[in-house]
């Protein structure tokens, strides 16, 4: 079911239409009688991360790596690294 408000009645029963929102109905803002926004419940987000990014990427959000990195390698903390740096920036 898609109810269509007028902007001048959305602004003035924006409560009912977040009522009917949250009740699962799609509701149509129109101006001057074009519709010019949708107000709809969000969709609950289900699956994996993957099947999340899968999504995103059928709709063109998201675009995958090309090629292949290698692992970031962190190396072994040094003493006195904060002093070297805050005296690097003279403080």
């Amino acid at each position: 079911m898609n109810v269509v408000y007028s902007t001048y009645e959305a602004k003035a029963r924006f409560s009912e239409v977040l009522r009917l929102v949250r009740e699962g109905t799609t509701v149509t803002v129109s101006y001057r009688g074009d519709p010019v926004a949708e107000i709809r419940p969000i969709e609950k987000a289900s699956g994996t991360v993957e099947e999340h990014f899968a999504r995103l990427e059928k709709r063109g959000i998201l675009v995958p790596a090309r090629g292949t990195r290698k692992p970031l390698k962190t190396g072994a903390p040094k003493p006195g690294a904060l002093a070297r740096f805050l005296a690097d920036r003279g403080d």
